[in-house]
């Protein structure tokens, strides 16, 4: 791999912040940042980069490749919980297995704006349309991870589950609402709303990241102690299928003709895992699944692996791909 990948996406100030965060709680300081700020950073970059997205996407307009790519990540959020499943169906019972899986079929928006942030650097151009395939990708992964439950969870796995509520939580969290009515905004709005909103959406938006990946490192930091109970058969699970989910999605993005920007950002999506929306729902849903398992190796593991060596890992791959 292109070890000069790996050092630009480190020398980044957002990856440094992230690292900042862990040593923080290595080294037992105090740092913290008060608890209402970061669901307020999580919000605002998530109306960022939907309503860029939105702009973007009323300038180049819905056509054939917009439709493939939205086709195609709803079908591996679909089937990334399928296979995971079974997977993971060697060590794990059913309702853990299943709460794992569905974790891994939906995505990180945090990984995915770091992404960006790492091709602006690169000066590889990417198109808006892929904050719908992000916004598109998290409710399947739900749904299906909930089929899983009700087919092997045995007697106990076939209760009665409330699928309006089930639903709502899929379609209508905040990430979603959010990133689905902020990419319509900025469809509506155009050219014109992105000059208005630019001093917010565009001038704040590296420093609002730097802040979230400092509090993402000291939440991940938390967290790793949870990974004694996940195990090695966990850990390693949580960094090895990233890697083959990037590359199955590297895949579909060369047949369908992706260019090498939105190539890396749907890869990334592939990789990464939900430790919010899908984890609330399970929660709701499945309580008999551990969230320590969950939790831990999406946030603890697989997040810092993507956003640390799988981002520069998945372009390398591109770059060797695409010749």
């Amino acid at each position: 791999m292109d070890l000069s990948l790996v050092a630009s996406n480190l020398l980044n100030p957002p990856v440094l912040a992230f690292f900042m965060g862990l040593l923080a709680v290595f080294l037992k300081s105090d740092l913290e940042i008060p608890a209402p700020i970061p669901k307020l950073f999580s919000l605002y970059l998530l109306f960022a980069i939907g309503f860029k997205g939105g702009v973007e996407l009323a300038k180049s307009g819905f056509n054939q490749q917009v439709a493939l790519t939205i086709l195609a990540a709803m079908l591996m959020s679909a089937l990334v919980p399928i296979y995971t499943f079974f997977i993971l169906k060697i060590k794990l019972d059913s309702y853990n297995a299943a709460a794992i899986a569905a974790t891994y079929g939906s995505i990180s928006a945090v990984t995915f704006i770091t992404a960006t942030s790492f091709l602006t650097e690169q000066g590889i151009d990417f198109d808006g349309y892929m904050v719908a395939a992000l916004a598109l990708m998290e409710s399947p992964a739900i749904i299906v991870g909930l089929v899983l439950v009700s087919i092997f969870g045995g007697e106990e796995g076939k209760r009665d589950i409330v699928w309006l509520e089930v639903l709502q939580e899929a379609f209508l969290n905040s990430s979603v609402f959010l990133l689905i009515g902020s990419l319509v905004m900025g469809i509506l709005t155009g050219e014109h709303g992105w000059t208005v909103l630019s001093p917010f959406t565009q001038d704040l938006f590296y420093g609002v990241l730097t802040f979230f990946l400092l509090d993402m490192g000291l939440v991940a930091a938390s967290r790793i102690r949870d990974l004694q109970e996940a195990g090695v058969f966990l850990i390693g699970f949580a960094i090895l299928i990233p890697i083959v989910n990037a590359g199955i999605g590297l895949v579909i993005a060369k047949l369908i003709g992706m260019p090498q920007g939105d190539s890396l950002l749907f890869a990334v999506l592939c990789a990464s895992a939900s430790y919010i929306a899908v984890p609330a729902a399970m929660r709701l849903t499945v309580p008999e699944a551990n969230p320590s398992l969950y939790i831990s190796t999406a946030l603890a593991v697989t997040f810092p692996f993507n956003i640390i060596v799988g981002i520069p890992m998945y372009l390398y791959g591109i770059n060797m791909f695409w010749r």
